[in-house]
C-alpha cells in the first residue's frame, strides 16, 4: 500500500490520543479526513477545527458519501473498538483497506529514519522530550499526549525522520522499523493481553530485535544496548543533581564526552531519566550536546503528566495519567520531592477490571504512601466488570487510615474537607476531563483563590 494514492482516510476510534495524533498528519498532509468516536472531547474540537468530520452515533449512514469509494478510501481503527462495531464491520465487509493504527505507523516508520521509545512507563514524556530535540532536524513525532510546547499531539516536520512511541498494548510496536529505539522500563502490565510478565518481556526483545541500529536501555532491564542512569555507571550518566528554583540542574556524561548545569524544569528523578533517555538517543543520531541542553531547557512538560491545575501558595491541584502501580509512586515520590513538608491527598480513579485485579496489592501499597485517599469508581473502558473487583475491595487494602470511596458529584466537597494543601488526582479514564471542572469549583473559594 502506496500512503501517496490515498486521497481519504477514515478513523474508527478518531478521537484516541495516538489514533487523533495519525489524524493530524494526513489533514496536514491533504488528505481528506473524517471520522466516529464515541463522545466528544476536545481532541476531536481540536480536529473539527482542521477540518475533519467526526460523528458520535455508530451508524453507517453517519459516514460522508466520499468515504464510501473503496479505491480512494483508507480505514483506521484502533484496537479499543468493540468488535460488533458497525461501522467498522461495514468497512470489513465492503473490501475497503481496513489497518490498525499500529500498521500506519508502520508503514510510516518504514520510510523515515526512525527513533522509537518503548517501555510500560515514560515513554510517552520521553517521546515529547524526544521530539522537541529532533525538530531541530525538522523530525515528525507522533505522540501519546499533548505536549504542552505544541499544544498537540503531532510535532510536524518533514517525511525524513519520524519520532513515535513503539506501544507494547496489543503488540503493536512490532510492526515498527526503528533505526534507533529505547527501552525505559519493562514492569508486568497489559496482563489481559499477555497473560504474564514473561510474555510481555518476550515482545520486548521481539521489539529490540527489529532495531536496525542502535539499541538504548534504562540500567538494570535484562536487555543488550548501551545503558543510561542517574548516579551509576553507565553509557550515558546524569550527576551532581540540584534542585534551584523548582528546576532540576544536572550533569551527564556520555561515552565520547561531559555537558554541565543541564536545565530541566519536570518535578522527580523519573523525569530526569527520560530526559536522559532522549538525550541518549539524540546524541546517538548526531544532534549536538549543546543544541540538546538548549532544547531540554525550554521543554514545557506533557498534558496529564504532573501538570498543574492550581498553583497557589495555599493550595496545589495536580493532574497525572498515573494507572499503574510504578507510575503512582513515581507520582508520590514527585510530589514528596516538591513539598516535602505538606499533607499530601490523593484523588484515585483506577482504570480497567482486569488491571485492577492483576496489581491489587501494589495498588493498595503505592496509594497507602499517601496521607489520605479518595477512591472513585473503576474506569471500565473497553471491559466487562468482573465479578468482586471493585473500588471497595482495593479500598479495604490501603493502609492508609484516612480513606474513603467517594463519587464523582461529591469530589469537589470531599477536597474541601480536607486539611491536604497538596492534591494530586490520578488515572486513565475521565478523570482527565474531571479535573476541569473540579478545578474551577475549587478556584471560586475565597481559600483558593489565584
Amino acid at each position: 500500500m502506496n500512503l501517496n494514492n490515498i486521497h481519504n482516510v477514515y478513523f474508527v476510534g478518531i478521537g484516541g490520543i495516538g489514533m487523533s495524533a495519525i489524524a493530524r498528519y494526513f489533514a496536514a498532509n491533504g488528505k481528506k479526513v473524517a471520522g466516529y468516536d464515541k463522545t466528544p472531547s476536545q481532541i476531536t474540537l481540536d480536529l473539527e477545527s482542521l477540518g475533519v468530520q467526526i460523528h458520535f452515533e455508530d451508524a453507517v449512514k453517519n459516514i460522508p458519501i466520499s468515504f464510501l469509494d473503496t479505491k480512494k478510501t483508507l480505514v483506521v481503527y484502533t484496537p479499543a473498538i468493540s468488535k460488533n462495531h458497525a461501522e467498522l464491520n461495514y468497512f470489513l465487509e465492503n473490501d475497503f483497506t481496513v489497518l490498525k493504527r499500529s500498521d500506519i505507523l508502520g508503514k510510516i516508520t518504514e520510510t523515515t529514519f526512525c527513533l522509537a521509545v518503548a517501555g510500560t512507563h515514560g515513554k510517552t514524556t520521553t517521546s515529547a522530550i524526544l521530539g522537541h530535540i529532533m525538530a531541530t532536524v525538522n523530525a515528525t513525532s507522533f505522540l501519546g499526549g499533548i505536549a504542552e510546547n505544541y499544544d498537540s499531539n503531532l510535532i510536524l516536520g518533514d517525511d525524513k525522520v519520524s519520532v513515535v512511541e513503539a506501544d507494547e498494548f496489543d503488540r503493536s510496536f512490532l510492526k515498527l522499523s526503528p533505526n534507533i529505539a529505547c527501552v525505559t522500563s519493562m514492569d508486568a502490565d497489559h496482563l489481559d493481553i499477555y497473560g504474564d510478565a514473561e510474555a510481555l518481556n518476550e515482545s520486548f526483545v521481539a521489539f529490540t530485535n527489529k532495531v536496525k541500529d542502535t539499541l538504548i536501555v534504562a540500567k538494570g532491564l535484562p536487555l543488550k544496548g548501551l545503558t543510561y542512569a542517574i548516579n551509576e555507571d553507565a553509557d550515558y550518566t546524569a550527576f551532581n543533581l540540584k534542585i534551584e528554583s523548582g528546576q532540576y540542574i544536572f550533569d551527564v556524561k556520555t561515552p565520547t564526552s561531559e555537558i554541565k548545569n543541564i536545565e530541566f524544569h519536570l518535578p522527580g528523578q523519573h523525569n530526569v531519566m527520560n530526559a536522559l533517555a532522549a538525550l541518549a538517543m539524540a546524541d546517538v543520531y548526531g544532534i549536538s550536546l549543546t543544541d540538546i541542553k538548549a532544547r531540554l531547557s525550554t521543554f514545557k512538560g506533557v498534558k496529564r503528566r504532573f501538570s498543574y491545575k492550581i498553583k497557589t501558595n495555599d493550595f496545589v491541584l495536580i493532574d497525572d495519567y498515573a494507572h499503574h502501580p510504578t507510575a503512582i509512586n513515581a507520582v508520590e515520590s514527585s510530589v514528596r520531592e516538591m513539598y516535602p513538608k505538606e499533607k499530601v491527598l490523593v484523588v484515585f480513579q483506577p482504570h480497567l477490571f482486569s488491571r485492577t485485579k492483576d496489581f491489587i496489592d501494589d495498588f493498595a501499597l503505592a496509594l497507602s504512601k499517601f496521607d489520605e485517599v479518595l477512591l472513585l469508581d473503576i474506569y471500565p473502558a473497553r471491559e466487562e466488570p468482573i465479578a468482586g473487583v471493585n473500588s471497595e475491595w482495593l479500598l479495604n487494602k490501603i493502609t492508609c487510615k484516612n480513606k474513603k470511596l467517594t463519587k464523582k458529584n461529591n469530589l469537589v466537597k470531599d477536597i474541601k474537607n480536607s486539611s491536604a494543601k497538596v492534591v494530586t488526582m490520578l488515572g486513565a479514564g475521565d478523570v482527565g476531563v474531571m479535573i476541569n471542572e473540579v478545578a474551577e469549583q475549587l478556584l471560586k473559594t475565597v481559600k483558593y483563590d489565584l
